[in-house]
Formats: C-alpha cells, structure tokens, sequence
C-alpha cells in the first residue's frame, strides 16, 4: 500500500504564492517507479488535471491554465513531490490532491484522474482577489 500526504495549503491574496508538498510512504514502496501527478477540485466542479511528472523526472507536463505559473518537481531521495505555484488567482482556488500510480518506463508521465492508482487527502488552497 501507498500513503500520500498533502500540505502546504492555505489562503493567499492574488498574486501571491504557495508550495504544496506530498509526502509518500508504504511499506515497500519505492517511489522513484512511480509517475506522480497533481489535481484539484473546486466546488460543484470535476477533479481536473493540473500537472504531472515522470519518475524520472525528465518529463513534465502542464495544463494550459497554470502553464508558466506552477512547476512540478520530486526528490526521490525524500520521497516527496512539490507544486510550486505563484502568480495565483482566484480561479486557482480549490481542493489539490497528489496521486501516484507505478510505471515501467522512466519518462511516462499521466494526464488523467482514472490513471492514478493512490491519491492525497488533499489540501485546500484559497486565492481571494
């Protein structure tokens, strides 16, 4: 089993910033075989894609929303992912959630909620304007 831990949500002003970190563990667990990603979801809203990486960390990829504001990176050696997001806006608000699923290949990335095998319990982030 996999346990996925998200944090470093809060409320921020437009404009401002925050760092979201997702802490993996499980018992034989070895997250650099697994392809990681984030997502989130506002109020009456569906779970989007918001960015993903490989696990090698040589791919990423963004949706067209936060392309140029947020980037994802992974230690391998802590077993944690990050969400660095700045110029936040109010449309960024909502509940962020890590997922993880294992790959075979290094550079696989996954865009999409049913690819993932594990999730976070999320972390709320609130941009006011």
């Amino acid at each position: 089993q996999v346990q996925l831990v998200d944090s470093g949500g809060g409320l921020v002003q437009a404009g401002g910033s925050l760092r979201l970190s997702c802490a993996a563990s499980g018992r034989t667990f070895t997250f650099s075989s697994y392809a990681m990603g984030w997502f989130r979801q506002a109020p009456g809203k569906e779970r989007e894609f918001v960015a993903a990486i490989s696990w090698s960390g040589a791919n990423k990829y963004y949706a067209d929303s936060v392309t140029g504001r947020f980037t994802i990176s992974r230690d391998n050696a802590k077993n944690t992912l990050h969400l660095q997001m700045n110029s936040l806006k109010p449309e960024d608000t909502a509940v962020y959630y890590c997922a993880a699923v294992q790959e075979t290949f290094p550079h696989t990335i996954v865009v999409v909620t049913t690819g993932y095998d594990y999730w976070g319990q999320g972390t709320q982030v609130t941009v006011s304007s």
